[in-house]
């Protein structure tokens, strides 16, 4: 230590690095992530306090409103994926944060099913660039072997976030004000959105170099530490190299593909959910308390599935397959028990939700097999294009005509769970046989996952390196 700044960062000092890292970063991501989820889920609830009633939505119209979300999130994913390089990446995110919460909060000025299509057009635009964008600052600031984990943390903000709505929604069925319950819920949920942005736009940092929280010395050292890894640096530059690279890589295919195959159930039941377990038997005041359990069910998973594959080597892909045999279990468990059984289909909808940790999963894959910083973006935006198509095209599976049981969104669900079961294996096999092809090809043995220590001295020229995962001969993929 010298003149308050530190020249080799070793383990004990590594981890009072990464804790006051944490302590800072983590709460906001998953407080905006909440937020997101908590905003884009709003309709789910707004369901059975009224909106389909007073808005007069009949037929798919419910489903299309759903639908149309991801419609503007797809064509704002290439553009907003510019402005990760082009802005400081916490002020940006900020802002879109600010915009989203404004239009939410139009939500409750709504009068017919054409002026809530609009709102919820607008509403994916500017949530588009939050989960990318997290990805990214995720990536600046942790290693590889961190990355499983601090993605699930903030990913958890998604359960919390379920967990407090559903209470909300609860409390409001109690309500009987001048304003209808679902206005009531987004003018709520919208001006939190809002007032939470300025807290961001103060305290979320463009980049570990810019962090006012760390000194001087801490923020080099930061800023280094995934650097030993992955040899990519932020920059305003947006290189049409990597970018084509990108599109020439299998791998970056690969994610564009899983992507879209796990959110076609994900569109579906996301937006569907409260009207799924109320079609098992329950009223709107049991199926809001009914949704408690499983969003505690997919807080759980997501914990444990961090826990595992930060403890164990070579596992995220794993866990994945894991993941998605239980939810087979969950699909078939509402597909083929009676109708009388209702507790049990239930139990079986838990299981369907409990794949939420292969989102976080899927995203610390991406981002410690992707390596530089254009390149890594613009395989971020081929995810959510994925994302947008899949979650676009789930919810026209789930037909009015054959409510409650739907039929078509189960089978559909069935199916891209076995896909994606499929997937993960041909993904893992290829990472392995290129592991090791570069290793013999190199005539030396590197575990991905094993510690790399910074040391100022030696490493400080590679905050000026952005070199791509092809690029970087010592490059190598965790599975």
């Amino acid at each position: 230590m010298e003149h308050g700044s530190m020249e080799v960062l070793g383990p004990e000092e590594e981890k009072k690095l990464v804790r006051k890292i944490d302590l800072h970063i983590m709460p906001l991501l998953i407080v905006s992530y909440g937020l997101q989820y908590l905003d884009k889920t709003s309709l789910a609830y707004s369901a059975i306090l009224g909106l389909r009633e007073d808005l007069n939505l009949v037929g798919q119209e419910y489903s299309w409103t759903s639908s149309v979300f991801y419609i503007g999130y797809l064509v704002a994913s290439y553009p907003i994926s510019l402005g990760f390089v082009k802005f400081p990446l916490g002020k940006y995110l900020s802002v879109l944060i600010f915009l989203w919460g404004i239009v939410l909060t139009l939500h409750a000025v709504a009068t017919n099913y054409a002026s809530l299509m609009v709102l919820r057009t607008l509403l994916g635009v500017f949530e588009s660039a939050i989960s990318p964008g997290f990805s990214l600052i995720t990536g600046m600031w942790y290693t590889p072997r961190e990355h499983v984990s601090r993605h699930s943390f903030w990913f958890a903000g998604n359960a919390s976030a379920s967990i407090i709505g559903s209470m909300i929604a609860y409390a409001l069925l109690h309500y009987e004000g001048r304003l209808s319950q679902w206005k009531v819920l987004f003018l709520l949920f919208g001006l939190i959105t809002v007032a939470w942005s300025v807290v961001s736009w103060f305290y979320l940092p463009d980049s570990p170099l810019t962090a006012k929280f760390l000194t001087a010395g801490e923020r080099e050292l930061a800023a280094l530490r995934p650097q030993k890894y992955q040899k990519t640096t932020q920059t305003k530059h947006w290189d049409r190299s990597q970018c084509i690279e990108a599109l020439k890589d299998p791998k970056a295919w690969w994610f564009f593909f899983f992507s879209f195959v796990i959110c076609v159930p994900n569109g579906g039941t996301t937006s569907f959910n409260t009207l799924v377990i109320k079609g098992f038997g329950y009223d709107e005041f049991e199926t809001i308390l009914m949704g408690l359990p499983a969003s505690a069910f997919q807080l759980l998973t997501v914990f444990l599935a961090a826990v595992f594959t930060s403890n164990v080597r070579k596992s995220r892909l794993v866990a994945l397959v894991f993941i998605f045999l239980m939810a087979i279990a969950g699909i078939l468990m509402i597909k083929l028990l009676p109708e009388a059984e209702k507790l049990s289909r239930l139990a079986g909808f838990w299981l369907v939700m409990a794949v939420s940790p292969a989102f976080p999963l899927m995203l610390s894959l991406a981002s410690s097999n992707i390596a530089g910083f254009t390149k890594k973006s613009t395989v971020m935006a081929m995810i959510f294009l994925g994302y947008c198509a899949g979650n676009l095209s789930g919810p026209q599976f789930f037909i009015a005509s054959e409510a409650p049981n739907y039929h078509t969104a189960y089978t559909t669900i069935l199916v891209c769970f076995a896909i994606t079961i499929v997937l993960v294996i041909a993904f893992r096999l290829y990472l392995a046989w290129e592991n090791n092809r570069r290793d013999k090809e190199q005539g030396v043995k590197i575990n991905p996952e094993d510690v790399r220590h910074v040391d100022l001295d030696h490493d400080e020229g590679l905050l000026q390196i952005d070199e791509t995962d092809k690029q970087n001969k010592n490059f190598r993929y965790i599975l």
